[in-house]
C-alpha cells in the first residue's frame, strides 16, 4: 500500500510541467531570432548598417562597363535620385571642372601602378547647385591578374571641416596683412609729417602768395588726402577707432562720386537719386566711405557685361516693425542698386556670415558685407538686402536722423604759438625730426634733438629740460617706457609722445597719462601742442 502511494506521487512529479526549463527555451529561442536579425561583419547588411552610421554615400563602378551603382547616400547626400546615375559620366560632370581633371588623373594613377586603395579631395555639385567639399576613400578591388574591375568609394561630406579651416587660414592671414597695413601707415605718416611740415613753412616764408604759394595748397591738400588714406590703413588693422560726426548726407554721396565712377568702369552708368533738403547722419566717415566704395565694388562685379548703378537717399519713418524691425524713429535711407546677375536664396541666407563670399579667391574682398553690417549697427542703423537671379540687387542702409550742426565759425588760420623753454626732440626718422626742430627753432624754443633713448638719457643729464617731445617707436626701447624713466628720473619735466598709431595702441604704455599728438602733424599742430603741455606744466 505505501509503495503504491509513492509509485502514485512519482509518477504526478514526473508529469507536473518543468515551468523554469519552459521559460529558458523561450528565452534561448529569442535570443535565436534575435541574432538572425543582427547581421554579422561578414554581412552585406552590416557593412551597409555602418556606411548609414557615417551618413557616407557608397558609389560602387564597374571599371569594365563604366557603370555607376550608387550602394547609398545618393539622396540623402547629395541631393539625385537612382534614375539619373548610372554611369560615370554623371560622376564626372558633377565635379568642379577645377578639381576634375586633377581627381580623374589621381585615380589612373592609382589603378595603374597596383594600388589596393585611393583618397582624395574634390569638390562635387549637389542638386540644389552649390558645391560640397568630399573626401572619398575608395578600394580597387582587382581580378587574380591584377587587373582592376571595380572601384567601390565611401564619400564623406567634409565641407564644414573644410570651411573652418579656411576661415581659420583667412583669419590668419587678414591678421598678418592688418599688422603690415599698420607698419606701413605707421612709416607713411612719418613721410606725410615732413611733407605737411615743409609745405607750411614755405607757405610761411612766401606769405601766401603768388604761383608757389598755389603749387605749395596743392601739394598741402594732397598729403591732407594721403593722411586720410592711412587712416582707412589703421581702420583696416584694427589700430582705428571709430570717430562719428555729424555729416550732411547727400555731400557724402558727392564727394564718392567721381571714385565710383573711376572704380566701375566706363560699361557702368551711375545715376544718383537724392532727397532735395540737406539730412544728416552720425558715422563715421571713413567707415561709410568704405561701406559704399566695397558695395559698389560687389556691384560693378554683379554687372561684367555694364548696367546702372542708382545711389538714392531718402527720408524713412520707421513704427517699429518694417523696415527691418527698427526703433521708432527718423532715418536717413540710404540705397545702391543694381540690375546685374542677382543672387539666388541659398546666397542671400549666408550674405552676412563672417568670411562668406560669392567670389573666387582671386577676386574676394577683405571686407565683406559682415564688416558692412557691424559698421551700421555700432552706428545705430540696419542693413538689409532684397535680391533677385537676373534682375539685380539692392542694399539698403538705414541710419538714425541727426540734427543739423551749428554753423563752425569762421576762424583765420592763427599765427604759431611762440616760446623759449628747452625743447629735446626724440624721433628716430630724420626728416620726422629735422621739420619738428626747425619748426619749434622758428618759434624761439631752444631745442635739443637725439635719434634713441639712450643719447636723450645723456642729453637730459647735462641739461636743463623743460619739455621732451618723444616717437613712441624707437630703436633701443619704447616711447612709454622711455616716458616712464623720465617720471622716476626727472619728474618735473614733461615728456609729449607722438606716433603714427593710436595712443589706444601704441606699444606699450605709460604708467600715467600723458599728452599725445597724432602722426601726421603740421606746424601748427606741433606748436599748438606743445604750448598747450609747456603750459599744463607750469599750471599743475
Amino acid at each position: 500500500m505505501r509503495a503504491t502511494k509513492e509509485t502514485q506521487v512519482h509518477t504526478r512529479q514526473q508529469r507536473k510541467p518543468n515551468r523554469t526549463n519552459s521559460h529558458q527555451r523561450k528565452n534561448n529561442e529569442n535570443r535565436r531570432k534575435t541574432s538572425r536579425k543582427i547581421p554579422s561583419a561578414k554581412d552585406a547588411d552590416y557593412h551597409q548598417l555602418v556606411a548609414r552610421a557615417t551618413n557616407d554615400a557608397i558609389r560602387d563602378w564597374d571599371l569594365g562597363a563604366d557603370a555607376l551603382t550608387w550602394r547609398q547616400g545618393l539622396n540623402s547626400l547629395l541631393g539625385y535620385s537612382p534614375g539619373e546615375s548610372d554611369t560615370i559620366a554623371f560622376w564626372r560632370q558633377r565635379i568642379h571642372r577645377d578639381d576634375c581633371a586633377r581627381v580623374a588623373a589621381s585615380i589612373r594613377e592609382a589603378i595603374k601602378s597596383k594600388a589596393g586603395h585611393w583618397s582624395g579631395e574634390y569638390r562635387f555639385r549637389h542638386a540644389n547647385g552649390h558645391y560640397l567639399s568630399l573626401l572619398e576613400r575608395a578600394s580597387i578591388i582587382r581580378d587574380k591578374n591584377g587587373r582592376a574591375v571595380r572601384f567601390l568609394g565611401a564619400l564623406m561630406d567634409v565641407s564644414a571641416r573644410k570651411q573652418l579651416q579656411e576661415k581659420f587660414s583667412h583669419s590668419q592671414k587678414m591678421e598678418a596683412f592688418g599688422q603690415l597695413a599698420g607698419g606701413v601707415a605707421h612709416d607713411f605718416n612719418n613721410f606725410l609729417t615732413t611733407i605737411l611740415g615743409y609745405s607750411d613753412l614755405l607757405v610761411a616764408e612766401v606769405e601766401g602768395r603768388g604761383t608757389g604759394a598755389k603749387y605749395l595748397s596743392e601739394i598741402r591738400s594732397a598729403a591732407g588726402r594721403a593722411a586720410s588714406l592711412t587712416k582707412q590703413l589703421l581702420t583696416f588693422s584694427r589700430r582705428e577707432p571709430l570717430e562719428p560726426r555729424v555729416l550732411e548726407v547727400n555731400k557724402l554721396i558727392h564727394n564718392l562720386e567721381r571714385s565710383i565712377l573711376r572704380l566701375l568702369g566706363e560699361n557702368i552708368s551711375v545715376l544718383c537719386d537724392l532727397i532735395p533738403e540737406k539730412k544728416y547722419i552720425k558715422v563715421d566717415p571713413d567707415q561709410f566711405t568704405q561701406i559704399i566704395i566695397n558695395l559698389a565694388v560687389n556691384a560693378r562685379d554683379a554687372m561684367p557685361v555694364g548696367g546702372t548703378l542708382l545711389l538714392k537717399t531718402q527720408t524713412i519713418f520707421a513704427n517699429g516693425k518694417a523696415p527691418s524691425e527698427m526703433p521708432p524713429g527718423k532715418y536717413i535711407g540710404i540705397s545702391i542698386t543694381d540690375n546685374g546677375i542677382g543672387m539666388s536664396d541659398e546666397v542671400k541666407e549666408h550674405l552676412f556670415e563672417p568670411f562668406f563670399t560669392t567670389k573666387d579667391d582671386r577676386h574676394a574682398s577683405g571686407l565683406g558685407l559682415a564688416t558692412c553690417y557691424g559698421i551700421v549697427r555700432q552706428s545705430g542703423g540696419r542693413i538689409t538686402i532684397e535680391s533677385e537671379l537676373a534682375k539685380g540687387t539692392a542694399v539698403y542702409i538705414y541710419l538714425p536722423e541727426a540734427e543739423a550742426p551749428p554753423a563752425a565759425p569762421y576762424r583765420k588760420r592763427s599765427k604759431l604759438p611762440p616760446g623759449n623753454e628747452t625743447i629735446l626732440v626724440v624721433e628716430d626718422d630724420i626728416s620726422v625730426r629735422h621739420v619738428a626742430v626747425r619748426t619749434l627753432r622758428m618759434l624761439g624754443y631752444n631745442v635739443l634733438e637725439a635719434f634713441r633713448a639712450d643719447e636723450a638719457k645723456r642729453l637730459i643729464k647735462n641739461n636743463a629740460i623743460n619739455l621732451v617731445v618723444s616717437d613712441v617707436v624707437l630703436p633701443d626701447m619704447s616711447g612709454c617706457d622711455f616716458a616712464d624713466w623720465m617720471r622716476l628720473n626727472c619728474p618735473s619735466t614733461q615728456v609729449l609722445l607722438t606716433s603714427g598709431y593710436l595712443p589706444e595702441t601704441t606699444i606699450g604704455r605709460p604708467s600715467i597719462d600723458l599728452p599725445f599728438l597724432s602722426k601726421p602733424f603740421d606746424p601748427q599742430q606741433l606748436a599748438e601742442t606743445v604750448r598747450a603741455s609747456l603750459d599744463a606744466l607750469i599750471v599743475s
